[in-house]
């Protein structure tokens, strides 16, 4: 059944604009040139993968030396574009913070880019969501409607054809699946995607921005998280297992940062105690960049993590290593103690014998701590590890070109270079004779752990765009349906000679043998839809009386639909990704919207809920056994 879309206002919150496509914004150039090199990339992979079947087919030599100088000139090609892609997709500065302060960039992610789907207008609007929260509204409306249109059309006995093409984020190879779930599963990936972006470019010089950015990292993470526990078999790379546990790694890791960032502007003394936690938040933050680092290199992920991704990564491993020796010689060296004062407290003595993994034998932490040159020298120690980690992290940001492009990381990792180098040339003395003592590893330690914020589907109501099509419960795509039929009964003294029963719509329970309902093809089981061209499949059972017996004509034309069959397995077996299986049907979530609607899981790709309506899942021979004689109240009988 046809339908038209509603567009008056009281539909308003169904239908969300997207950011205009061909507004030229930095963002948008970006994201228009991703595109175009994508279909490139599209395009020179299908010439490649005609030019080896034909070179596997041929047993002409001189048409394989051709098409192998051809495959040689696709594949030239295919690595420059990968090239112009991954310095796209390395592109941190347009998503950073328009703010002048110096921060470390964070890595945000370019958004999944899908062709056009014969959809209408409104729902294309996901296509270009605007980096703001009315952005993750509107995608996260698009992923809730999408429950609508599985539970409308698609069905694990038919296939409609309709293919679902997205991109990988980072390589642009493209993926097309007729499953609903890959559509499902790329939404949710560019709503964490779009969160990155949302986190980056806040200003985290204050820690109102500080606070946006920790919540916009810890939604991506969870929805990267949920991506990894509900989806198996993803056809791109970009949403594998190990892929996606990447990016919850990274995400996680740049909440720790934030975390660190808003103790360093929240800490206002230059207490003992105060800077022995900056230097175990800041060893904190390095181990998590370090198991990220770890994640990027290996085997599978090497060749697809962007270079500057992963050199990003180890610089910021090696430059908060180097602030956590810094913070530690602070500590030592700008705090004298003085046992009858209130620095040497317990507080500061439990804390420093928590600060290292391990001290060298020979020495106790209280000696130190007592002797003012012990102090020094373990301060100017770990000083000299601040400075060898600080070159460390300007040698592997020189080695990246696209690195090498940003003046805001190059300016923070100069002047953390240029202070400690500075501290350790004021402790140094020339009756330093003595080789300087390695200084002991710091126990990472933090205050505030990351989150892992799953994703609420609940936040966004949405109404059934296909509502006009009548009860989801019956009109869905467990039902087949016979084509509408257009019944003309003759109005008579006797009667129309049916039986009408229940709501929404309307059944013919019962139809009298020789009397005008039968004679004009009206037959039990039929379902009304329309009375003389109104329609009446959400009309309850006393209005369709009316609309029946309130027409001044001798005849009446109504519209009926028959149910063929019904599918009354509740556990429907379809598939995500072809061949994969997810756990998101133990996950049951409300669905906000129009009245009537029931509770279901949102991604439910496979159900294992009662559906609606359940009424209508029973045999209809229960209905015809109906005796006329003993008709209910929900019965009418004319």
């Amino acid at each position: 059944m046809p339908v038209t879309l509603p567009t008056d206002s009281s539909h308003s919150g169904s239908i969300r604009k997207g950011c205009d496509p061909f507004a030229q914004t930095q963002r948008s150039k970006l994201q228009h040139r991703r595109a175009r090199i994508n279909q490139q990339i599209n395009k020179e992979m299908r010439m490649r993968a005609g030019a080896e079947n034909l070179f596997r087919a041929t047993t002409n030599n001189k048409v394989k030396e051709t098409v192998a100088l051809e495959l040689s000139f696709v594949n030239s090609n295919l690595q420059l574009l990968k090239e112009e892609l991954e310095e796209l997709n390395s592109n941190m500065e347009v998503y950073q913070t328009d703010s002048d302060a110096i921060s470390v960039p964070m890595i945000p992610l370019g958004l999944k880019e899908t062709k056009e789907v014969d959809f209408t207008v409104p729902i294309q609007a996901m296509r270009t969501p605007s980096r703001s929260q009315a952005g993750l509204e509107l995608l996260m409306e698009y992923y809730n409607q999408l429950y609508y249109l599985d539970q409308r059309f698609f069905s694990s006995h038919r296939n409609l054809g309709v293919h679902f093409h997205w991109y990988d984020s980072l390589t642009g190879v493209p993926s097309s699946q007729r499953a609903l779930a890959f559509e499902k599963g790329s939404v949710l990936f560019n709503i964490g995607a779009l969160h990155t972006q949302i986190g980056a470019r806040q200003d985290r010089a204050a820690t109102a921005g500080i606070d946006k950015a920790v919540d916009a990292f810890q939604r991506a993470a969870g929805a990267f998280n949920y991506l990894k526990e509900n989806f198996s078999n993803a056809p791109s790379l970009d949403m594998s297992a190990l892929s996606l546990s990447m990016l919850v790694r990274l995400m996680v890791a740049q909440v720790q940062e934030c975390v660190f960032e808003r103790i360093t502007i929240t800490t206002r003394d230059t207490k003992f105690t105060s800077q022995l936690q900056l230097a175990q938040e800041a060893a904190q933050v390095s181990d998590v960049y370090s198991l990220v680092h770890q994640t990027m290199t290996q085997p599978l992920m090497k060749d697809y993590v962007p270079f500057s991704w992963a050199s990003m990564v180890q610089v910021k491993s090696e430059h908060f290593r180097a602030l956590s020796h810094y913070y530690a010689a602070a500590a030592l060296c700008d705090h004298t103690v003085s046992f009858d004062g209130e620095e040497c407290d317990k507080e500061s003595d439990k804390a420093f014998l928590k600060f290292y993994v391990n001290i060298a034998s020979g020495q106790t932490l209280s000696q130190i701590l007592q002797d003012p040159e012990k102090r020094r020298k373990l301060g100017k120690a770990h000083l000299r590890r601040a400075v060898m980690r600080h070159e460390e992290a300007m040698r592997v940001h020189s080695l990246c070109k696209i690195l090498r492009k940003m003046d805001i990381l190059q300016d923070v990792l100069c002047q953390t270079h240029k202070r400690s180098l500075e501290k350790y040339l004021e402790l140094d003395r020339e009756d330093d004779f003595d080789e300087t003592a390695e200084a002991p590893e710091i126990q990472a330690h933090t205050q505030q752990k990351p989150d892992i914020t799953p994703p609420s589907f609940t936040t966004v109501q949405v109404s059934d765009i296909f509502q006009r099509l009548g009860p989801l419960s019956v009109f869905c795509s467990r039902a087949h349906w016979g084509p509408p039929r257009v019944i003309r009964l003759q109005k008579r003294e006797g009667g129309m000679g049916l039986t009408l029963r229940g709501d929404s719509p309307v059944l013919v329970a019962g139809v009298v043998p020789g009397g005008c309902a039968e004679e004009a093809g009206l037959r039990e089981g039929d379902y009304i839809v329309a009375v003389d061209g109104q329609d009446c499949k959400w009309a309850k059972h006393g209005e369709v009386v009316l609309m029946l017996t309130s027409s001044s004509d001798r005849e009446v034309e109504i519209s009926v639909v028959t149910l063929h069959s019904h599918d009354t397995q509740v556990e429907r077996k379809a598939a995500m990704f072809s061949h994969s299986s997810d756990k998101e049907n133990s996950r049951q979530r409300l669905l906000g919207g129009a009245k009537g609607q029931s509770s279901g899981s949102l991604l439910n790709w496979n159900r294992k809920k009662k559906r609606e309506g359940s009424g209508v899942a029973k045999k209809l021979g229960s209905t015809f056994s109906l005796s006329f004689g003993n008709i209910r109240d929900t019965e009418t009988m004319y």
